[in-house]
Parts: structure tokens; C-alpha cells; sequence
């Protein structure tokens, strides 16, 4: 691999897919052929400490957001030539991408896009999808999630720039995501030792589909009154669900636990018997899910898993295997599958099984890195 430079506003410690998946990759590649120049997202000492802990020299521009400016791209051309580096990988191709002329000038022989969910949008909107077609033009390749979000990008590209497209999805740790994490301490500290436990894991926006699966739990409860949905995560849309579970009169059956540090996510997901994330597809066709990582995670802890039909969300199920996807917004579709999960334990432990096998087999984040590394 080249000496690379990563350009994103999307690392960590702010929380998020993208920014796992950039630091993911990032922590993969050999550290001292590495060099990140990201926007600082906030000021503060946790940033400082989170940028010294990393086996990497971090450069933080001073705005909380990256655009294409002469500034940043004057910013980021320095640092491509004082670090010595000859590939720059892109943590999100846009808008970041339409610095690739000017960093190519300064001495890129390698310049690698990589597209999520808000590239399939950019692609459904005439100026956006010109920017697009742009970045596919002066970048060597442009590289995707799944099958959804390349149908959605290559499309708005050159036949050339569509040609070179390369599949990276996000990894999964398979050893940190696995059947014995230490979801019985969890279920135990929230009092759920012995109840059947509905786990979603996710940012609360509506598009996740959390809504859907509080309103598939009145009929849940009819057949199994012990179960249990615990909504892991934090998010602007927390008000709005805990007052729909008091609407609905399931609240005594809702937990909410809040945002949740990285290193107990794993006991987290160990805590459920079945993993929904029943996510949609809004604002026509703008708001949708790239992939859903955690659908990957939770196969990997051993969790049979119900999706929604959002975008890429299908790429991360073997629809009927590990799981099922169903029609994101349906508490029917949702409380069916569901049910079916709870009523038989062996079909749980067969579907948990496939997921692990599936992520062992083909969704390991060492696969993953050694294809980026041999894209650089």
C-alpha cells in the first residue's frame, strides 16, 4: 500500500456508521503508512485524547465541517506532500471527492472515493448528481456498499467511472461481536434475566424504524405478555417514541438505555433473543439506509435478525437464512416475524448460526482492509 492520505469529516470519537467504518479501515492499514486530516466536529479535550491514543499522526482542520474549499484543499495537498504520500482515500467520495484535480497536481497517483447512503441520494438530484458524476471522473475508483448503492450511483456516473466501482462494505470484529459478549450481565442489570428480550440497536431518527417495532408490541405482548423491547441508543427522536409507548400503553414493556460507550455494545446486542431494526425509506427516496452494520453485528453475536427494506438494508440478510426482511413501517409484517422468532428457540438458534457463519465467511474486517489496501 502507498503512503495514504484519508480525508473525511466522518472519525471518531464522534459516533456513527461511517465513522466506525472510516476508523475501522483506518486502525487496519499499517499505521506508519497513514495519515488522517479530519474537521474537528468539536472542541475540547476528548478529541485531543481520542487523536493521541491512535497509532496514526491525526490533523484536525479547525472547522467542525469539510468542504471542497481552496482553504481545505490547499490544507490537504500540503499535508499529501509533507507526509510523503501518493494515494488519498476519501473517508465519504462527496462532496470530499471534488478535491481530487488539485491533490493529484500536488502528487496523488491514487485517489479512492468510497460512497455510503447519502451518495444513492446525491445521485436522485439534477446539481448533486452533475457533482457526482464529477467525482467519478477524477477519481481512480469509486467504491460502494451493496447492490442497492450501486444500483442508485452508477447510474448518475460515466460508463468508464462506472466500470471501475469496487465493493467495500463495512466490516464486523468478530472477535469483539460474538455469542458469549455478556449480554446476561446486561439483562441481568436491567432486570431482564428472564424475559424474552427484543433488541434494536441504532441512532434514534425516524428512519430507523424504533416507532414500528413500539407499535408491533401491543400484539407481541398478547401471545408473549414477558417480552421485553430494549432500544439501545441515543438520538433526536427519543421524546417523540417514549411518548408513543405511553400512547400505546407498552411503556412498562419499553426500555430505553441511552447513548451506550462503543466497548459495551457487543453485551448490548448479547442481550437480545432477536434483533429488529425494521428501517424505511423517507423524504422520497433521500433518507435511506446505506447498509445496516448492525444487522451484521448481531448475526455475529448469534441473533436471528428482522430488517427493514430500506436501501442497502437487504444486502446485510440472508433473507430467510439468517433472517428476514420485511417492509419497513409494517408493525404486521414486524410483530409476525418476530413472533415466529420467539414461539421456537431452535429456529433462533439456526438463523443465529447462518448470521455467525456468514460473518465469519465473508464480512471480516481483515477481508475488507486487505481489498482497500490493495485499492491504494
Amino acid at each position: 500500500m502507498d503512503k495514504t492520505l484519508i480525508v473525511t469529516n466522518d472519525f471518531p470519537p464522534r459516533q456513527g456508521g461511517i465513522q466506525s467504518f472510516v476508523h475501522s479501515m483506518a486502525l487496519r492499514l499499517d499505521p506508519d503508512r497513514v495519515v488522517v486530516y479530519a474537521s474537528t466536529w468539536k472542541d475540547g479535550t476528548e478529541v485531543a485524547r481520542f487523536d493521541a491514543a491512535q497509532p496514526f499522526p491525526v490533523v484536525r482542520d479547525r472547522t467542525k465541517m469539510l468542504l471542497p474549499t481552496p482553504r481545505v484543499t490547499r490544507t490537504a495537498a500540503r499535508l499529501l506532500r509533507q507526509h510523503g504520500c501518493s494515494s488519498v482515500w476519501f473517508g465519504a467520495a462527496a462532496p470530499l471527492g471534488l478535491m481530487a484535480p488539485e491533490l493529484r497536481k500536488a502528487g496523488a497517483l491514487r485517489l479512492v472515493g468510497t460512497t455510503h447512503g447519502h451518495e444513492a441520494a446525491w445521485a436522485q438530484l439534477p446539481a448533486s448528481r452533475q457533482l457526482l458524476r464529477r467525482i467519478g471522473e477524477v477519481t481512480d475508483t469509486l467504491t460502494y456498499l451493496g447492490d442497492y448503492t450501486r444500483s442508485r450511483i452508477a447510474p448518475a456516473l460515466t460508463g468508464p467511472a462506472a466500470a471501475r466501482m469496487v465493493q467495500l462494505p463495512p466490516g464486523v470484529d468478530e472477535k469483539t461481536f460474538h455469542p458469549g459478549s455478556g449480554g446476561a450481565v446486561v439483562r441481568a442489570r436491567l432486570g431482564l434475566a428472564d424475559r424474552p428480550v427484543v433488541v434494536c440497536v441504532s441512532r434514534l431518527v425516524p428512519r430507523k424504524g424504533q416507532d414500528t417495532l413500539i407499535l408491533a408490541m401491543p400484539r407481541i405482548l398478547r401471545e408473549k405478555p414477558d417480552t421485553a423491547l430494549l432500544i439501545v441508543g441515543g438520538g433526536p427522536y427519543r421524546r417523540e417514541l417514549e411518548a408513543l409507548a405511553e400512547r400505546t400503553g407498552v411503556a412498562g414493556a419499553v426500555r430505553f438505555t441511552g447513548p451506550v460507550p462503543a466497548a459495551e455494545l457487543p453485551a448490548h446486542f448479547g442481550a437480545g433473543d432477536v434483533f429488529a431494526m425494521p428501517c424505511r425509506t423517507r423524504r422520497g427516496g433521500l433518507d435511506v439506509e446505506g447498509l445496516g452494520i448492525v444487522y451484521l453485528e448481531a448475526s455475529a453475536t448469534g441473533l436471528p435478525v428482522v430488517a427493514g427494506d430500506s436501501g442497502g438494508a437487504p444486502d446485510a440478510v440472508l433473507d430467510g437464512e439468517t433472517g428476514w426482511v420485511v417492509r419497513g413501517g409494517s408493525p404486521e409484517q414486524s410483530a409476525d416475524r418476530i413472533l415466529t422468532l420467539l414461539r421456537d428457540p431452535d429456529l433462533r438458534r439456526r438463523m443465529g448460526e447462518r448470521g455467525r457463519t456468514w460473518v465469519e465467511e465473508s464480512w471480516r474486517w481483515d477481508l475488507l482492509a486487505g481489498r482497500l489496501r490493495g485499492l491504494l
